[in-house]
């Protein structure tokens, strides 16, 4: 049977699947802000698991404050729980997307994210005018599952 994907991380060959063959699972975690509209926390489908963007929400739903590091750690721990759900972790993210309000938080932003993301995963990072609830930040990743 033909794959759809034959990606190599670290070595290891992962096979997707078409979505035929691999039907899609909904994740949700009470570890992480529950979704505010017609979405998920994530889902995996291929091997993969594909997250929602995390803002700094706290699992009951309030914002933390404190500025761009505060945030993007708790932008971070939200992912963290999210993909942890799925089968997943940061360590097996292949590709993240972080938005700011700010450009001009990269650095800050960027010193957080580096605590976390040591596997060094494709990242693009893109200013955007504004973001849910006022957040600074807003990340969401791709993963290995498993």
């Amino acid at each position: 049977m033909p794959y759809a994907h034959i990606i190599i991380i670290a070595g290891e060959v992962y096979k997707s699947f078409p979505s035929y063959y691999c039907p899609m699972e909904m994740v949700s975690t009470s570890k992480a802000p529950a979704a505010v509209g017609p979405y998920s926390q994530a889902i995996v489908a291929s091997g993969f698991v594909f997250t929602a963007g995390q803002i700094a929400l706290r699992p009951d739903g309030t914002l933390v404050g404190g500025g761009i590091a505060a945030q993007t750690e708790q932008v971070i721990r939200n992912l963290a729980a999210v993909l942890g759900a799925a089968g997943s972790s940061l360590a097996k993210a292949v590709k993240v997307t972080v938005y700011l309000a700010d450009i001009g938080d990269f650095a800050a932003m960027n010193k957080v994210y580096s605590k976390y993301f040591t596997a060094k995963p494709a990242r693009s990072t893109v200013a955007v005018k504004a973001l849910p609830r006022g957040a600074l930040v807003e990340i969401d990743a791709v993963a290995v599952v498993g």
